[in-house]
């Protein structure tokens, strides 16, 4: 077991084979948990009744003022399909080359959010704004016919429609940018960081893909990732060494 829990220089075939077959297996679970539209529909106007009650229902408002700016939108939905998948794999890989003391775990805390998330596909079925009857929320993909979410226009039968709650576009965003600002030394890239998932928010909600309640459950099922990670490690990856116990040290440049 403490071999187990020492953290290892990684090997990239491994890593390209776990994490192919990992978000494969995401996929495969995500689409096939029941698509349960009556109770998706009524958990989503108990979410929407919430925040009205909290007087933070903003969804509505943000999604039709910035569809109002097409090339805003547009690219809002481009950014919802992109960045989502080519970030985290650009900070894994990053990861990877800079900090391999650090890579096991903090790959351990993106796993464990995306699988606890799993459980909340199953558990509570959630209509995405857009979805809502009644609701006049627009599905910007359609409306200015981009490619964007998997789960509207051509491509929504490969997609379950009903797994809005947890957010996992702000789970694995914000594991993005709080492992950037925890290990990266320049100052504007920890900014950056920090901007990434801020951004992302934005864009689930204009783009009537999330409430904002989705969100905080994409921050809650972090909050899980981290403490498997911590469990499991005895210590929060940021906090372990730099280098893996069995390299010699490496030449840095955007990391301490």
């Amino acid at each position: 077991m403490r071999r187990l829990r020492t953290p290892r220089r990684p090997r990239l075939w491994f890593e390209i084979l776990l994490i192919a077959v990992s978000y494969w297996t995401y996929s495969l679970i995500r689409n096939a948990v029941p698509e349960q539209k009556t109770a998706a529909l009524r958990n989503a106007d108990w979410i929407w009744g919430v925040e009205h009650d909290l007087g933070l229902a903003f969804e509505h408002s943000v999604n039709h003022a910035v569809d109002s700016v097409t090339w805003l939108i547009v690219g809002m939905n481009y950014y919802y399909a992109t960045l989502h998948f080519v970030v985290t794999l650009g900070v894994l890989v990053w990861l990877y080359r800079w900090h391999p003391g650090r890579y096991a775990a903090t790959r351990l805390v993106l796993f464990a959010t995306t699988a606890v998330a799993l459980v909340g596909y199953y558990l509570y079925p959630l209509a995405p704004p857009r979805l809502m009857p009644g609701g006049d929320f627009i599905d910007t993909v359609v409306v200015h016919n981009t490619w964007g979410s998997m789960a509207s226009g051509d491509l929504k039968n490969m997609s379950n429609q009903y797994a809005a709650m947890p957010s996992m576009h702000i789970g694995w965003s914000l594991w993005c940018g709080l492992t950037i600002f925890a290990l990266a030394s320049v100052p504007w890239v920890k900014v950056l960081g920090l901007l990434y998932p801020t951004a992302t928010l934005v864009v689930i909600v204009a783009t009537a893909n999330h409430f904002w309640l989705d969100a905080v459950g994409g921050m809650i099922c972090l909050a899980f990732g981290f403490g498997v990670a911590r469990f499991w490690y005895g210590s929060l990856p940021h906090r372990l060494p730099r280098q893996a116990p069995d390299e010699p040290p490496r030449r840095k440049r955007f990391a301490r």
